[in-house]
């Protein structure tokens, strides 16, 4: 199989990646993009297409598949092979490239590599439940929200103390028949704004709150749900009865091959050199949540400026002895590929 050239290939189809393929194509570079998933965008759809997102510029809130299909419009211009559905398992230098063999067995020669993996491969957290698997099959028990609608006139019962657990929270409290948020103290990890909107329903009584409990048991029939049992530490149970249960206890993160490709590791995130998100080895950069240096803020849109500062630094290494005169893109349009 012949290799597929590129001035650089970026690993991670998300919304950093997305827009990496736009700041590049600005700066007249090609870009292969390469992602596990069978389609792009990454968190923002697999997990939660239809939970709005409100700290992007210009937009009061936005769905996360919303933002995905903008990001790709971006992007198309500069026309992006798109290669999903596999992953990275090889990384090599070989002179002034970089050669990435891919699961699916395609080899692609690359002048720069732009990685925007999120955290790696990911998966949810699973509470410790007897039964769970039955539920889990049955769509009863869930890790993420594809579409509000399946929860309309359903008793939702939500665990958690984050952001999405909150946010949820907030998004189907006008849909379901029910819904009960679960945590185990009275202080969420939410957004300080998210948290007290929380508040303000649970005194409105649209939302009930057991608090402090942690999920202890599953009641129905093996898939449809019937109730979820609570308990706190002291060993007082209550049933609450649900149709559904939404764990959100955080992700499992795993970052496969690219923890053997010694771009020194800190807790499973790649540091960089902030002002360009260059790793150890020249010509490979990391952006977005995959990304650690100090002051890192893990925020989408601080990865949308990763991938603007990365761009920038590839350039050189793509056109060397080119200068590079900076135009803002009111000033010189979008030029496509």
């Amino acid at each position: 199989m012949a290799a597929i050239e590129t001035d650089v290939a970026i690993i991670g189809a998300g919304p950093v990646g997305l827009f990496a393929v736009f700041q590049c194509g600005m700066l007249r570079m090609r870009s292969v993009v390469i992602d596990a998933l069978d389609s792009i965008g990454g968190q923002c759809v697999a997990l939660y297409p239809e939970k709005p997102i409100y700290d992007i510029p210009a937009h009061p809130a936005i769905e996360g598949a919303a933002l995905i299909h903008q990001l790709e419009a971006q992007a198309a211009p500069f026309k992006p092979v798109y290669l999903l559905g596999r992953r990275v398992e090889r990384l090599a230098a070989e002179g002034d490239f970089y050669h990435l063999g891919t699961s699916a067995g395609e080899e692609v020669r690359a002048k720069a590599v732009v990685i925007a993996a999120g955290a790696g491969a990911f998966g949810p957290n699973r509470p410790p439940l007897a039964g769970l698997a039955g539920y889990e099959a049955s769509g009863a028990v869930r890790y993420a929200v594809a579409r509000r609608e399946e929860f309309r006139g359903k008793r939702v019962v939500i665990a958690g103390g984050g952001d999405s657990a909150v946010d949820w929270a907030l998004s189907l409290k006008d849909i379901a028949a029910k819904v009960t948020v679960v945590h185990r103290r009275p202080k969420f990890r939410a957004a300080p704004e998210s948290a007290a909107r929380l508040d303000e329903a649970a005194a409105r009584g649209e939302v009930e709150m057991a608090i402090p409990y942690q999920l202890h048991g599953l009641e129905g029939d093996g898939a449809q749900l019937s109730g979820v049992v609570l308990a706190t530490l002291k060993g007082e149970e209550k049933t609450v009865p649900a149709d559904h249960l939404l764990a959100f206890f955080g992700l499992s993160m795993e970052l496969g091959p690219i923890a053997e490709w010694g771009l020194g590791l800190s807790h499973s995130h790649i540091t960089v050199e902030p002002a360009t998100c260059m790793t150890s080895l020249p010509g490979v950069h990391a952006i977005g949540d995959i990304a650690t240096y100090p002051g890192k803020l893990k925020l989408i849109l601080q990865g949308f400026s990763e991938a603007a500062m990365a761009a920038h630094a590839i350039h050189p290494r793509v056109f060397p002895g080119e200068a590079l005169h900076f135009e803002y893109s009111t000033t010189k349009g979008v030029q496509a590929a």
